[in-house]
């Protein structure tokens, strides 16, 4: 089987696997690039990991992830501030160490309601000064914030910013090479707006990641666990992608799935189930 050589196993795809291992399978499918999470690196130690990264000659896509800005200010506002320096130099160290065309991309979930809170509007302004916090910090370190938006059914516990609309207003504060947006299917395939956004991405420069994932129903009754395979649901992936390409983006594009019963299945067989399926799915608009 060819493997599209853009295409980026995102980490939790394969949740289970523990870093040697997702390194392993990913690089022994054919698969060129991937993107880490924070909690198996921690895992072995940042040093580690940047030496393992390096030593499976793969691509750093993202840096998964920062964030949750909600929260008032007090002690627990310093200590997620605290946190996402330290992933901005997480995210630093590991794009160094991956082969050449690595990004150094820290993708970034806003956060919901802070509990007791009915206020959305504020919270948004919230992660807006959080990021103005940290923008001089990843500028220096040489780091793009990513602002994802999540579909609206996660803004009140996981993401108060639910369109690429509001992540660009957001985004337009700061140098584009600081802070961009994280463009994910699954999260904004349904936006009636979503490829007028994507043009305006482009023309901000603002693609700092193109992740993808199929939106198919019912949903799972834990909402987060419903991506699928690309081609397994209902979005259209020749029109977002050809968008996105059109743009002018040239970076590799993320596989990130949250599915218990893919999750579930051995890791091998997910990564190449995965660039089957982006195959077929997502490769033909590439060209």
């Amino acid at each position: 089987m060819s493997v599209d050589p853009r295409l980026s196993i995102n980490q939790a795809t394969i949740k289970h696997a523990d870093l040697e291992t997702a390194l392993r399978v990913t690089a022994d499918a054919g698969i060129q690039a991937i993107g880490l999470w924070r909690e198996p690196v921690n895992e072995v130690g940042l040093d580690v990991a940047a030496q393992m990264l390096a030593d499976s000659g793969l691509r750093f896509t993202t840096h998964c992830r920062g964030g949750f800005f909600t929260l008032p200010e007090g002690p627990e506002r310093v200590a997620a501030l605290d946190d996402n320096r330290r992933a901005i130099e997480e995210t630093a160290t590991l794009a160094a160490a991956g082969a050449d065309g690595s990004t150094a991309v820290l993708v970034l979930v806003a956060g919901g309601l802070p509990a007791g809170s009915r206020d959305l509007i504020g919270a948004r302004e919230r992660v807006r000064d959080a990021i103005g916090a940290l923008a001089p910090f990843a500028e220096e370190a040489g780091v793009t914030l990513a602002i994802e938006p999540l579909h609206p059914m996660y803004a009140s516990d996981r993401a108060v910013v639910s369109t690429l609309g509001q992540a660009l207003d957001i985004a337009a504060d700061f140098d584009s090479a600081v802070v961009g947006a994280a463009v994910d299917t699954f999260h904004i395939w349904w936006d009636p707006q979503v490829l007028d956004q994507i043009a305006r991405a482009g023309r901000e420069g603002r693609i700092a990641t193109y992740q993808v994932c199929d939106w198919k129903t019912p949903l799972a009754a834990d909402v987060l666990l419903s991506r699928h395979y690309t081609g397994d649901g209902v979005i259209d992936f020749g029109s977002l992608t050809k968008a996105v390409i059109a743009t002018g983006y040239d970076r590799d594009i993320e596989v990130e799935i949250f599915n218990a019963d893919i999750w579930a299945d051995a890791p091998e067989h997910v990564v190449r189930r995965t660039a089957e399926t982006f195959g077929s799915a997502v490769s033909p608009h590439l060209r």
